[in-house]
């Protein structure tokens, strides 16, 4: 097994292509990003996927490289989700007809900061001015120190009956140099309570590179989330961006190097795969009989904004601030700060600060790009080849290529098992805005 050590290098997670670093703003329009909304409405059969971003947190977790706002005051979910309403509204006069919501997903921040007699005002309202498709999803993101049964009843009342719950790490050296706190036996109450009251998928977030992680720590972390047989598990390398989260500066003396990081990436797959779980993309395990393993093998398996998901959502509205909208052909980003986000819509318009729209030679690498993130091969037709080929990195597909990590041609490409393990790295021999500029945007390295 050869070191894969030197591709360790800041790349893209690539939940979008182009990366939002290599947007052309300056060629956006509303007007144009309104048109590639309605065109993907019409190509989704009138199906939309709603992200909703509640920003608030009663405490800064320092690792976290999220859009977060904190706060004590809980006064503040009243006039936030007031606005997420007026901005919904505003979508809905944009689109051509009444839409059918086929998922939504509360990221944050907290969601479960807000009361439940809260989201569900603003879930009512989302949904009274839309209708369900007969094959709905709906998921939250919880903090498993402050998601109540309460919230678990009240969301499952609505129609969620997906969850996910942010571990990070259960040792408690590390958690309290992230300042995130929540003991095993919180997780094992939560997590049994959603199952009893008939959530059929739990999710634990868990992360290696943490400051204060040991190979001991890891792996007491990896036994203790087995022994909860969680539905998924997303298991994140940690991204060190301290130029853009100054809190991580606070703990840069305790985080593992890069070879731990490499072992900690290993130890979790190991104990995952030995446990029965299988491996969904970068990132994911999921047990057997899972969708998103049912989507892989038949070739659903679509990645966007929010992850992995089992099906292909031509359009994706964000709410909130931070959020960004997908219509396939094009994005948009809302306002990042909230009294601007506010003013925005008090003024009767989408709080879009920033977009970008996909020209051809931007789809053809979407796609593929794509691709190889849900099923780590793709193929196209050589007159596509032939067209934006030029584009491509050959001096890193030809070493890729050379040291056994992948293998293409005119007709496609294919990644090896062993370069998986590096798949952010490959996809940016497909990047073509990243190689027609000398910008370097930050971005966390590959693990």
């Amino acid at each position: 097994m050869q070191d894969l050590k030197k591709y360790n290098l800041p790349v893209p997670r690539y939940t979008s292509y182009p990366t939002v670093p290599f947007w052309e703003p300056e060629s956006f329009t509303i007007d144009a990003y309104q048109k590639t909304l309605q065109s993907a409405f019409w190509e989704s059969s009138k199906e939309v996927s709603l992200y909703i971003h509640l920003p608030f947190c009663e405490s800064l977790c320092t690792y976290c490289a999220c859009n977060t706002r904190i706060t004590k005051n809980h006064q503040v979910e009243g006039p936030y989700i007031d606005h997420l309403l007026k901005e919904w509204e505003l979508y809905l006069e944009m689109l051509p007809e009444k839409p059918l919501i086929r998922e939504i997903h509360l990221g944050g921040g907290t969601p479960t900061f807000f009361a439940p007699e809260n989201l569900d005002r603003l879930l009512s309202g989302i949904i009274s001015r839309a209708s369900l498709s007969k094959e709905f999803e709906m998921s939250f993101e919880g903090h498993p120190a402050n998601t109540t049964v309460e919230h678990l009843q009240t969301l499952y009342d609505i129609g969620f009956d997906r969850v996910s719950f942010g571990i990070q790490d259960f040792d408690l050296n590390v958690q309290k140099l992230i300042n995130r706190m929540q003991s095993f036996e919180q997780v094992k109450f939560i997590t049994e309570k959603a199952r009893e009251i008939g959530y059929t998928s739990v999710n634990y977030d868990v992360v290696y590179g943490l400051p204060g992680q040991t190979q001991e720590s890891v792996q007491n972390t990896l036994n203790q989330i087995i022994t909860l047989k969680p539905e998924r598990i997303a298991y994140y390398s940690y991204a060190h961006v301290p130029a853009l989260r100054p809190a991580q500066k606070s703990y840069e003396a305790y985080l593992p190097d890069g070879g731990n990081k490499w072992d900690f990436m290993q130890l979790g797959k190991n104990a995952f795969l030995d446990a029965g779980y299988a491996e969904i993309g970068m990132d994911h395990y999921v047990l057997p009989g899972d969708e998103l393993l049912v989507a892989r093998e038949e070739g659903e398996l679509h990645r966007n904004f929010m992850g992995y998901t089992p099906f292909t959502s031509k359009l994706l509205v964000g709410l909130g601030v931070s959020s960004i909208s997908d219509s396939w052909s094009g994005f948009a980003q809302n306002e990042k700060s909230i009294p601007k986000y506010y003013d925005f819509l008090d003024r009767g318009q989408l709080p879009i600060i920033k977009g970008h729209i996909h020209t051809k030679q931007d789809l053809f690498f979407r796609k593929h790009i794509l691709n190889l993130m849900c099923d780590f091969e793709t193929t196209w037709h050589e007159s596509e080849f032939m067209e934006h080929c030029v584009a491509l990195d050959y001096k890193l597909l030809d070493q890729l290529q050379n040291e056994g990590l992948v293998t293409y041609n005119e007709t496609g490409m294919k990644v090896t098992s062993e370069g998986r393990k590096v798949i952010r790295v490959i996809c940016t021999a497909l990047d073509a805005r990243m190689a027609s500029t000398s910008r370097t945007p930050q971005f966390s390295k590959a693990v």
